[in-house]
């Protein structure tokens, strides 16, 4: 059993492509599997463990919001390999969003959900169907704006 707080499964997935969990959950996500490490005290940056790998760690000495930030999105999207870049159409038959859905927060919670399920891939885990689920959110009214409390986009 994983050590992660949230197991991966389709309906998590898809819950992060339908904007029905928050862009700092997402990032935790990611930076569990980075191997980021959160503040003791729960409260501040989570940061940089020996894990964490050589590129991230330099880049990102605390964790990035992978969602807000354009340069963390990149770094995410440069670090799937090759191979793993169509996983979003080949285990969630996902299509990509409608032209006027398009905006920077969706195209990276896509990378994220990519990103994601590349991990799996290298970790040799396969995709359960369900799982369990936070609280699901409402998408949000303005979806460039996200959740309250997301950070603002780049």
């Amino acid at each position: 059993m994983s050590s992660h707080s949230w197991s991966l499964s389709r309906t998590l997935l898809m819950a992060i492509l339908e904007d029905r969990l928050s862009d700092r959950f997402v990032a935790s996500l990611i930076w569990e599997r980075l191997a980021y490490l959160p503040p003791e005290a729960g409260e501040g940056p989570w940061l940089a463990g020996p894990a964490t790998p050589a590129a991230w760690r330099e880049a990102f000495p605390e964790a990035p919001q992978v969602i807000a930030s354009r340069p963390a999105s990149v770094r995410l999207t440069r670090s799937i390999a090759k191979e793993s870049k169509q996983l979003l159409k080949q285990q969630l038959q996902f299509g990509g969003y409608r032209i006027t859905e398009l905006n920077p927060r969706r195209t990276r919670r896509a990378t994220a959900v990519n990103w994601l399920l590349a991990w799996l891939v290298s970790a040799g885990e396969l995709l359960p169907e369900d799982g369990s689920l936070p609280p699901l959110l409402i998408p949000p009214a303005d979806p460039v704006q996200g959740h309250p409390g997301d950070p603002l986009v780049e």
